[in-house]
């Protein structure tokens, strides 16, 4: 396994982070805990999970598969900020909010700190100022070691540093976005802005949500059991994405390898990057993106496939759906 460090930090972290969403949901208890065991068996020692997967289903989980001399073998991710209740401060980036959802997920961790906290998404409404101060109060505390985001604009994580700089407060270590070679937007700005301000990025959806996975195909209803099974096309699964994967199918065939372990592994070569959030199900997926860590990359390679995924590219909408339209909703351009 080779292992990377965690933004401007000294702790090392494998150059795989094991995704938790789908444990609790579509995998099950007793599966999700075998395929945490054999990634932890593999080398993996970085999982991230949030308290909204499951509503705690996920978090639950990995705190029972880290018990019993686990924990301490792993560098364990948790977010906050998404609607956990019905309550109006349910959710958000709030002091109230943060305060309260560390606890919960503490609690179903079964630990006393987590090693990486993360804002989920970005609130344009909460002063960016009352989001740090609480997070730097977790840290003094002992329950949060580093802090994280995920995605956030440029602008509003360097105002976020700024802050911390000016009043003394522990820095953002981390950015977690979408990237894959159905959406290279973070490139145009996000991954220089990182590399500039020692932030890792830890990316998910690195093939595309199974886009890149080569399942899908023009015209043909999504297969069963899919991710977008029962969801149809849209804005991610469409024609352009379709043809793109196929388009870079036959590279990932020079190298013996699938597309998905193809895709994996560009992510994971990229600048910038520390390591892609890998959302298995089943442990098939697992022993796929570990082939994923022997593959490489020469120049060439590297330019056919920007011949056919031009960097700074989309052909799929991850970033500017979860980033982009929020920026226009705030400033009152939209109200999409």
């Amino acid at each position: 396994m080779e292992y990377r460090c965690l933004g401007t930090s000294s702790v090392k972290v494998s150059a795989l982070c094991l995704g938790c969403m789908n444990f609790g949901g579509r995998t099950d208890e007793g599966e999700s805990i075998r395929i945490i065991h054999a990634a932890i068996d593999h080398g993996i020692n970085f999982l991230d999970t949030a308290n909204v997967y499951g509503r705690g289903t996920s978090e639950t989980i990995v705190g029972k598969a880290l018990a019993g001399g686990k924990r301490d073998k792993v560098v364990l991710a948790t977010k906050c900020t998404s609607r956990m209740g019905d309550e109006p401060n349910d959710e958000g980036p709030s002091r109230y909010h943060i305060l309260q959802q560390i606890e919960g997920s503490l609690k179903r961790l079964q630990t006393d700190h987590v090693d990486l906290y993360q804002l989920h998404w970005m609130d344009l409404e909460t002063p960016p100022e009352e989001s740090m101060r609480a997070l730097d109060d977790l840290v003094r505390q002992g329950k949060v070691r580093y802090i994280g985001v995920s995605k956030w604009a440029p602008a509003w994580t360097v105002e976020a540093i700024m802050l911390s700089e000016r009043h003394g407060w522990t820095k953002i270590l981390t950015e977690q976005p979408p990237y894959n070679l159905c959406d290279r937007r973070i490139e145009n700005e996000l991954i220089w802005c990182c590399m500039r301000h020692g932030i890792g990025i830890i990316p998910w959806a690195p093939i595309a949500t199974g886009i890149l996975s080569g399942q899908y195909k023009k015209g043909k209803v999504p297969p069963k059991g899919s991710r977008f099974d029962g969801r149809g096309f849209g804005p991610r699964l469409c024609d352009a994405a379709v043809e793109r994967a196929d388009a870079l199918k036959p590279l990932a065939e020079e190298k013996g390898v699938t597309l998905a372990e193809f895709s994996l592994a560009w992510v994971l070569r990229q600048p910038g990057i520390t390591a892609p959030i890998i959302g298995v199900r089943t442990m098939e997926h697992l022993e796929s993106a570990l082939d994923s860590l022997d593959v490489a990359f020469t120049d060439d390679d590297r330019a056919r496939i920007d011949e056919i995924a031009p960097p700074g590219s989309a052909v799929s909408n991850y970033w500017d759906v979860n980033v982009g339209r929020r920026c226009r909703r705030a400033a009152g351009i939209t109200k999409e």
